[in-house]
């Protein structure tokens, strides 16, 4: 990445990145949740949690960056290591913890952001924030970032901070978006918001998601965040329970994702924008997303096994089956 970001620094280098990278196509374009994306794949949020790296992200093909989680404190997050790779399985282990410099070092680096990228904002809590004051921190990060990004996604599913999944409950979850809403809503233009949710929630459980985007008028769902379930992994069972806790990203959570996209698109009779991710290691992943329900989609460890050009492919199978 830091070679990256030299590369994509220089007027040459970054042309001959674009040209590689790049997929410019009026086909490739959506309009989703009120915004047009110049195409729809994206780059999932925790990969680039400060911002440091959109310019030279932008020149991989993405269509849209997601930068975050990030917290109104800055905070180092959990102990080293806390990244872990499973390449049998084409997947990571990460308890990171919300690692992040703050948010307002974020909106700062955010003020000479590329003004042709697309750019969402993940928020959440700091770790010594107690639920019951976990709204002001939320709240606090909308503020300070409204300027800078286009639109928001509401973090309460990692599984990597204390008791913050339990904001997923209904009641809670319905006091937190409708604060945020109350506080979009007052701005001249009101910004996209949406919810990141686990993909280990039973139906009864997505059912009350449903119900909670319904009441609150939120935009969109993003689904899925990593997962705790250790099941289907090739890597010796030993070796993983040797690793301890932390979130599963990759290609073994690709079904259960979908699975949940899937439900959403069809409980909601596909008026719901979701943005697909979890699992997508190569084109044909994500075309199953498209299939399944999602409008965009987004990537992360399949970029780590599968390479940069990653978005690229997507976007190119995107127009050949025309989706």
């Amino acid at each position: 990445m830091w070679l990256l970001r030299i590369a994509a620094a220089l007027p040459f280098t970054a042309s001959i990145w674009r040209k590689t990278f790049g997929s410019s196509s009026e086909k490739l374009e959506r309009t989703v949740f009120g915004i047009r994306f110049p195409n729809p794949v994206g780059l999932a949020a925790g990969f680039d949690k400060d911002g440091r790296y959109i310019h030279a992200m932008q020149q991989l093909g993405f269509g849209f960056i997601e930068v975050g989680t990030v917290t109104p404190v800055a905070q180092p997050g959990n102990p080293k290591p806390r990244l872990f790779r499973l390449p049998a399985d084409q997947a990571l282990i990460n308890r990171m913890g919300f690692n992040n410099l703050g948010t307002q070092a974020l909106a700062n680096r955010l003020k000479y952001r590329p003004k042709n990228l697309i750019i969402g904002g993940n928020i959440g809590k700091n770790k010594n924030t107690p639920n019951e004051n976990a709204t002001d921190d939320y709240l606090s990060s909308f503020e300070t970032l409204f300027p800078f990004v286009d639109y928001f996604a509401v973090n309460v599913s990692s599984p990597n901070t204390p008791g913050l999944r339990a904001l997923q409950e209904k009641e809670p979850l319905l006091h937190l978006l409708q604060a945020l809403q109350s506080a979009n809503r007052v701005k001249p233009n009101p910004k996209p918001i949406l919810l990141k949710i686990a993909p280990d929630l039973t139906h009864e459980q997505l059912d009350d998601i449903i119900d909670v985007v319904r009441l609150t008028q939120l935009d969109g769902v993003i689904a899925t965040n990593t997962t705790m379930s250790r099941d289907n992994l090739t890597t010796d069972a030993g070796h993983v329970e040797s690793i301890g806790a932390g979130g599963l990203s990759g290609a073994p959570m690709r079904a259960s994702s979908t699975a949940v996209i899937h439900y959403l698109h069809k409980k909601t009779q596909g008026r719901l924008p979701i943005i697909g991710v979890g699992g997508i290691g190569t084109p044909d992943d994500a075309i199953e997303k498209l299939k399944a329900g999602a409008s965009l989609v987004q990537i992360y460890t399949g970029m780590v096994y599968y390479g940069p050009h990653l978005a690229r492919d997507i976007n190119k199978m995107i127009l050949e089956e025309g989706w």
